[in-house]
């Protein structure tokens, strides 16, 4: 074991598929030479040379489709994009190509690419630099999305990301890059998609979070544990959905709260939500909570921590499911 933050597990994985596959190569901007601008790739170019760690123009939708080409035609791409903000611009070419070529060659060819995107607040970034684009993915048939929340969790999603054999969308939490360190063994290991993580067991509530926010989530339950029994549930992965965990855990507890810093309309906890009326209605004590980033552009830095959700907020949605 080896003391990681998410930078260097990041780094680690795709050190480890590079040394194993020559398919395997990286592209982004200024992913070469300056390692990227998190320098997530630092030292890769050094070692495995310009034509498998690819510096290129500042153009996402370009880069995006030399990927999908490449996949096609049985390379590994992994494309980065720089910022959040910026995925959009490649939406064409996910959705309307990568997403749909197994289908429209009826399983002939297949696009393993993964998609990396530095992705959420609370770095006090600038516009468009401090989005949780997750939904547009998530709602796309023929994409798989990843969002990790600790360096363990990085280094086994990414790996199980190259190897898969369709469109991976891998969403790194700019806010957790640095700021966890821990225990990440140098071995090689992947954790399954679809797979959720209960991080800590319990009967009285759930509590459902991803990405950034899982931290957030435990300084928050850190301050009521001796209230209650909390369950917590990382989700992993967006796509595909680990359902049969999270009602099992409602049928025991009965109430929940999701966490997510994007937008509340048409966000992740409007689908889970629906999943549990759909199996596990009756099981409820309490409506379930969505703690969330507000229906807003994503705010400048004056506002961002007002626009977060926060410990308090957490508490508090705790506290009125746990009162209901």
């Amino acid at each position: 074991m080896v003391i990681m933050n998410m930078v260097q597990a990041i780094n680690n994985a795709l050190d480890i598929e590079m040394s194993k596959d020559e398919n395997v190569v990286v592209l982004g901007e200024d992913v070469g030479k300056d390692g990227g601008v998190f320098r997530v790739t630092e030292g890769l170019w050094k070692k495995y040379g310009d034509n498998r760690v690819i510096d290129t123009p500042l153009a996402e939708a370009g880069i995006i489709a030399t990927s999908i080409g490449m996949a096609v035609y049985g390379m590994k791409p992994i494309p980065e994009i720089q910022f959040d903000g910026f995925s959009i611009l490649g939406l064409n070419q996910l959705i309307n190509h990568a997403s749909r070529i197994r289908n429209r060659t009826r399983g002939r060819y297949h696009v393993p690419m993964v998609v990396r995107i530095p992705y959420s607040g609370g770095i006090r970034a600038l516009e468009h630099h401090g989005e949780s684009p997750e939904t547009y993915f998530v709602h796309t048939p023929g994409l798989k999305v990843v969002i990790p929340s600790s360096p363990y969790e990085a280094k086994g999603l990414l790996l199980s990301a190259i190897r898969d054999p369709d469109p991976v969308i891998y969403l790194e939490p700019k806010r957790v890059y640095r700021a966890i360190k821990e225990e990440v063994p140098e071995k090689d290991f992947t954790i399954p998609f679809g797979k959720a993580n209960i991080v800590q067991e319990g009967n009285d509530i759930t509590i459902i979070s991803y990405g950034s926010m899982l931290r957030t989530v435990k300084q928050a339950i850190e301050k009521i544990k001796d209230k209650y029994s909390i369950e917590l549930i990382d989700l992993r992965t967006l796509t595909p959905l680990d359902t049969d965990t999270i009602i099992n855990s409602i049928k025991k507890t009965g109430r929940s709260v999701i966490i997510h810093e994007a937008q509340r309309k048409l966000g992740m906890a409007s689908e889970i939500i629906t999943r549990i009326n759909e199996k596990a209605l009756l099981n409820l004590k309490a409506p379930i909570k969505r703690i969330t980033g507000y229906d807003v552009i994503y705010p400048l830095m004056k506002l961002e921590n007002s626009y977060l959700p926060s410990i308090n907020r957490i508490i508090k949605g705790i506290e009125e499911t746990m009162n209901f």
